[in-house]
Order: C-alpha cells, then sequence, then structure tokens
C-alpha cells in the first residue's frame, strides 16, 4: 500500500473520491494504514486499541484478521515491539533448502551436512 504521501496530486484526488463514495473502503482503508504504520513504528502498545476499533466497525474481513491476531497475540505483540527479526534464520533455512534441491535426492545426509558446513 503506497504511502498517500508519496501519491501524485492526481492519484491522491482520485483516492479521495473512491473513499467518499464508499464509507466502508474508507474504513478499511483507515485501518489497514493504522496497522501499517504501527507495524513500522513498532507501536505494538496500541494493538489492542486498534483491534477494538476494527470489531466497532462492520467489516467481516477485518474481524477476521483481528481473530487471527488474537490467536497468538503474544507473538503478535512481540513482533510489533521489538528489533529482533528472524530474516537471518530464514535465509540460512532457504540456502539449505536450496542445497538439498541441488542434491535431488541423490546426496546423503553427509555431502549435505558438509555443504552447509563449507558454506557458513
Amino acid at each position: 500500500m503506497t504511502n498517500p504521501g508519496h501519491l501524485a496530486e492526481t492519484e491522491a484526488t482520485e483516492l479521495k473520491e473512491i473513499r467518499t463514495a464508499c464509507r466502508h473502503l474508507d474504513a478499511v482503508a483507515r485501518h489497514v494504514r493504522d496497522f501499517a504504520d504501527m507495524m513500522r513504528d513498532l507501536r505494538g502498545d496500541e494493538l489492542p486499541a486498534w483491534m477494538d476499533r476494527v470489531l466497532a466497525d462492520d467489516l467481516p474481513a477485518l474481524h477476521s484478521l483481528v481473530n487471527g491476531l488474537r490467536r497468538d497475540l503474544d507473538a503478535v505483540l512481540a513482533a510489533l515491539t521489538t528489533l529482533w527479526s528472524s530474516g537471518q534464520v530464514e535465509d540460512h533455512m532457504t540456502r539449505v533448502k536450496l542445497l538439498k534441491r541441488m542434491g535431488f535426492g541423490r546426496a546423503g545426509f553427509d555431502l549435505l551436512r558438509n555443504r552447509i558446513l563449507l558454506r557458513t
């Protein structure tokens, strides 16, 4: 979702007209923008109030999102409040999977282990 401040003037005008014509779309866009801002700025302390505002509106798709967030609220709050990222772990797992696929079932565990250890 593009930051509204980065839109061209004509695009901003069109977006405003569309959002004015449909109150549900305006509410969805507002809630999504608020959630994106929370994610970008790591403001997890605002999540419970955001979820209450979403549930107050008649938006079933966003209600489903809130219910999903509530199922694992501790993890969501941790993601929205800490600087820690699992990006490095995911990078290594992707590399291991690539090496495993390159063996195409012919290479045994020992060769895979050696290739992983030599690359790190």
